[in-house]
């Protein structure tokens, strides 16, 4: 083959991905900026919630939350009263004023002598005023990298943002979920948070040494001593914490999710933020209704990111011929990461149900068999469900064309999100 034969073929593969991958990322684009000038001034609407609901579980409770301001009540609380030490992580830490009272309670934990270590994503604060991002000396504080890779352009291990949302106070009690930190939601996200006590704590203390002793160095001089903390002597055997890793190519949670639904017998019941996953993760979800389990899937009907919403549709048909019931929660925006099956297993976490969560990002999620737990969650499904409208495969199937044109267009961005 000639230099001018190869050097055809080549131009003529970078014109196609430009097609196959151009085309559909600047409508993309272009549908986010329209959505997000159509979203100024709005308000979401109120949506019910439960109270906080605390169940005993193992030697230590479990205590739902699924609104906001409760949430971060308690969290303050904890870390007001803390006295030795405090482990507090998350994705997002909004400058406003709810933010500001989060910074000033650790500042405040920080100089009467409380050992205070926090956590935050650079790239998902980037349009945070840089005057918050400036801590007293008294906080040990770890901006995760904006761009972690340096010259190590093509591994992989090293793309993943921290999107865990973690604190732990004085090793007594705990808190993980999907909350991110800031006023909208305090009172207009519906979203799902677990406070644990008991055995389970130690292990989410060790998942947030492990990470801030797996990156302080970018931070930190080399003199700085790691995150040491007590590896716990006994297991509860109820509990177990599932982190995604990148770069120990370590991403559990998606094989968690998959083994529950294929030994579910009676039900799955999965609420999912942004709902994107691989074809796997869709065989058992359709494989389990076909069996005849009774799986239900609850995601927002319109989400923050528009472009998530219209590839999480490009699975609905194969879900709804399979049986898979589909709820969309109304006027508010729903992040919960959760599940239950069969009464006995459920999980709550950080990872949503898309390929940047299960495969690409730092996530963790707490792990239970308990039917304590599942019932709490089945109850708060429940709730859910009254906000939303269900999707029938009539309605679906009866959609106009355009939106079916906008589904096929965007499918090739599938496996950026």
């Amino acid at each position: 083959m000639s230099a001018q034969t190869v050097e055809r073929v080549l131009r003529w593969i970078r014109r196609t991905l430009a097609v196959v991958f151009g085309v559909p990322m600047a409508i993309g684009i272009g549908m986010s900026l329209v959505d997000s000038y159509r979203r100024r001034g709005k308000k979401p609407k109120p949506f019910p919630t439960t109270p906080p609901t605390s169940v005993e579980v193992g030697q230590g409770t479990i205590t739902t939350y699924t609104f906001g301001q409760d949430l971060y009540a308690d969290m303050l609380r904890a870390i007001e009263g803390a006295q030795r030490q405090i482990l507090f992580e998350t994705y997002i830490w909004k400058g406003d004023e709810v933010g500001e009272r989060f910074k000033a309670a650790l500042a405040d934990a920080a100089e009467r002598g409380v050992e205070v270590y926090c956590i935050y994503d650079g790239f998902a604060n980037l349009v945070v005023s840089p005057r918050f991002k400036r801590f007293p000396p008294s906080m040990k504080v770890l901006r995760y990298p904006v761009y972690g890779a340096g010259w190590r352009f093509f591994d992989l291990r090293r793309y993943g943002r921290d999107h865990r949302k973690v604190l732990v106070v004085d090793d007594k009690e705990g808190y993980v979920g999907g909350y991110n930190i800031g006023a909208a939601y305090e009172t207009e996200w519906r979203d799902t948070h677990v406070r644990i006590t008991g055995p389970g704590v130690a292990d989410l203390r060790r998942a947030f040494a492990d990470f801030w002793n797996l990156h302080r160095r970018r931070r930190f001089r080399a003199s700085e001593r790691p995150l040491l903390v007590e590896t716990a002597s006994t297991w509860e055997s109820q509990i177990r914490l599932q982190r995604n890793v990148p770069r120990l190519w370590m991403f559990p949670i998606r094989g968690m999710y998959i083994e529950a639904i294929n030994r579910a017998s009676t039900n799955v019941w999965m609420t999912s933020a942004y709902f994107i996953p691989d074809a796997d993760f869709v065989e058992a979800l359709t494989t389990a209704a076909r069996r005849g389990v009774d799986v239900r899937l609850l995601v927002p009907l319109k989400s923050n990111h528009v472009v998530a919403d219209w590839l999480s549709r490009g699975y609905f048909s194969q879900l709804l011929e399979a049986g898979v019931r589909i709820f969309r929660f109304k006027d508010a925006m729903v992040h919960a990461k959760t599940s239950t099956v069969d009464g006995s297993w459920s999980t709550v976490g950080t990872a949503n149900i898309d390929r940047l969560s299960l495969t690409g990002n730092y996530e963790i999620n707490v792990e239970v068999i308990d039917p304590g737990l599942a019932r709490t969650l089945e109850d708060i499904w429940t709730v859910d469900q009254s906000n939303c409208i269900e999707l029938t495969q009539g309605e679906w199937e009866a959609r106009d064309l355009h939106r079916r044109f906008t589904e096929m267009v965007l499918r090739p961005l599938r496996p950026f999100l």
